[in-house]
């Protein structure tokens, strides 16, 4: 297999944990603007918070380099993959992709050749519009389906290969992606990029469907006094439905499933559509739902046990446990939170408290998405909708 020379732009978790899988058969570079991760890459160090990317790194020593000059980073690769974060604008109502389109133009007015790969997420539609608006056939998008804090194996062990052109170009990168894989997955698919999109956004609209679905069985059983377990334990028997992805929670959460389902509403426009617009609101629904039974509750110090999204999981992007905090301020409850992990949040929250023992001898109730070991000693002051103790 030809060695290919390959720049990946941006070293975040699409991005390094891509790196690594390319890197044994392939020369790859990173472009990254932040200094230290561009040190701890040329240092053969895990520039990301993933224990099994970090384990990678420990083991396998990668040969990667990582610059923040666009000109050493593009020469003469002959594939550009755009890893790069597309928040959602709400004035929009749309992903703000203003950064993925700066970087296609940098890529175009510096190089003459070589596959522009987008695996950042965008609207559909939008890599039509940019080889349209550059006038360039060497745009194409090739959707990842990773989960945090697993994006490795999930490279690795590739659940299916999507990539949306049909040039030989794009036969060459998905053969790129199915060789650097330890299996290879049980599909590959080549398909418009327009397709491609749209398998993204409805592949992470249909995960959050189903987390709103158990969330709001919960609530029911929560109303009419039942036993969530033994009622998912009983639709989830069924093949169909599957005893999997059910684990009642205060909502979907993290960088990709708010942001996607959203989008996806908004590519709705003109189409007549109502569960979509139903999974959005369903996910504020059963925040305050949660938040209103705490208060039901009358604690006077609620404690928040991590804001995190998951277990092990230091992203508090579009956490609910956020959304439960905020519903919780209107009240006259005074609230304290226990998150050592995620840098920076007192600006933001106020009322860290960093010491455990404290935390829990303070707050009346302790409210925690995901149940942990470091609760056992105080299991009657909390409250979780974790029925599976697992995400």
């Amino acid at each position: 297999m030809k060695k290919n020379k390959i720049c990946i732009i941006g070293a975040g978790y699409v991005g390094t944990s891509l790196a690594c899988i390319l890197t044994a058969r392939h020369e790859v570079r990173i472009l990254e603007i932040d200094e230290q991760k561009i040190s701890l890459i040329n240092n053969s160090e895990c520039p990301i918070s993933d224990k099994s990317v970090k384990d990678f790194y420990n083991v396998h020593n990668p040969s990667i380099y990582a610059t923040n000059n666009h000109e050493e980073a593009f020469l003469n690769a002959d594939f550009f993959i755009i890893a790069l974060p597309t928040n959602f604008d709400e004035a929009t109502q749309s992903f703000d992709t203003t950064i993925v389109s700066q970087t296609i133009n940098s890529i175009l007015e510096k190089t003459t050749s070589g596959l522009i790969v987008i695996k950042s997420t965008v609207p559909v539609g939008y890599t039509r519009s940019v080889r349209e608006n550059f006038g360039s056939s060497r745009i194409i998008f090739s959707p990842e389906f990773l989960r945090e804090g697993t994006a490795l194996q999930d490279n690795l062990y590739p659940s299916r290969i999507v990539v949306g052109n049909e040039s030989n170009a794009s036969k060459e990168f998905l053969n790129i992606l199915e060789k650097s894989a330890e299996k290879k997955p049980t599909l590959s698919l080549l398909m418009s990029s327009e397709e491609a999109e749209t398998v993204k956004l409805f592949s992470n609209t249909f995960l959050a469907m189903r987390i709103a679905f158990f969330n709001e069985l919960d609530s029911f059983a929560m109303t009419h006094s039942l036993n969530p377990l033994n009622v998912i334990e009983g639709v989830s028997a069924d093949n169909r439905i599957g005893n999997y992805y059910n684990n009642p929670s205060f909502g979907y959460g993290g960088y990709c499933l708010p942001k996607d389902t959203k989008q996806l509403v908004k590519n709705y426009d003109g189409v007549p559509q109502t569960l979509i617009d139903a999974i959005v609101s369903s996910n504020t629904t059963r925040a305050k739902f949660i938040a209103d039974t705490i208060i039901a509750k009358r604690p006077s110090k609620v404690g928040i046990y991590k804001l995190s999204m998951k277990k092990d999981s230091l992203n508090a992007r579009s956490s609910s446990t956020i959304e439960v905090i905020e519903h919780l301020r209107k009240s006259d409850i005074e609230i304290i939170i226990y998150e050592p992990s995620i840098k920076d949040l007192k600006e933001t929250y106020g009322l860290i408290e960093l010491d455990l023992e404290k935390f829990k001898k303070e707050a009346d109730l302790i409210v925690c998405n995901r149940l942990s070991e470091e609760l056992s000693d105080v299991q009657n002051k909390v409250f979780s909708r974790d029925v599976f103790s697992r995400d």
